[in-house]
């Protein structure tokens, strides 16, 4: 398995809206309604959105696999010394193979050139991919963030941080 992660490119488009779609439905399958996941994805990550988003540099890092793209990272500074991860998925095909970790550590460096100190990450409640992850890496649990959706649903996410 060669591994290169690098910045996206608009002809990384497709492939990171895909990824981060399946992605992001795995995350609140089972607690979200289908047309509240249908109003995020054809908002968030559609082929053309993420193109945009790669040109205003919202898309940080992508991982490719032997030649293949299997995850993206994005995030940047909301403080001085304050970063966040805003987006984070890996391709199912290529889970559990250190990609992951890989994505966290390159933009954590770039989060720390640019003076964070700490770093923060919402993961959704019943997360069971990103919650072991985060926690594994030193972050910790800070509280939850209830939003109201535009389908009148509640949407939960655990805030967690960690020092850089």
């Amino acid at each position: 398995m060669t591994l290169v992660i690098r910045r996206p490119v608009i002809s990384d488009a497709l492939k990171i809206a895909v990824i981060c779609s399946e992605g992001w439905r795995q995350t609140v399958e089972g607690t979200m309604s289908e047309p509240f996941q249908r109003s995020i994805i054809s908002f968030w990550y559609t082929e053309d959105k993420v193109a945009g988003d790669i040109r205003r540099g919202s898309y940080s890092y992508v991982a490719e696999v032997d030649g293949v793209v299997a995850g993206v990272i994005g995030g940047g500074m909301t403080a001085l010394d304050t970063s966040e991860v805003f987006v984070f998925y890996v391709d199912r095909e290529y889970r559990f193979r250190g990609i992951g970790k890989e994505l966290l550590a390159k933009i954590t460096v770039d989060h720390r050139k640019r003076g964070a100190v700490c770093q923060w990450v919402s993961v959704q409640e019943g997360n069971g991919y990103g919650l072991p992850f985060y926690e594994a890496r030193g972050f910790v649990y800070q509280h939850d963030k209830r939003t109201k959706t535009a389908t009148g649903e509640v949407q939960v996410s655990h805030r967690y941080r960690r020092n850089l």
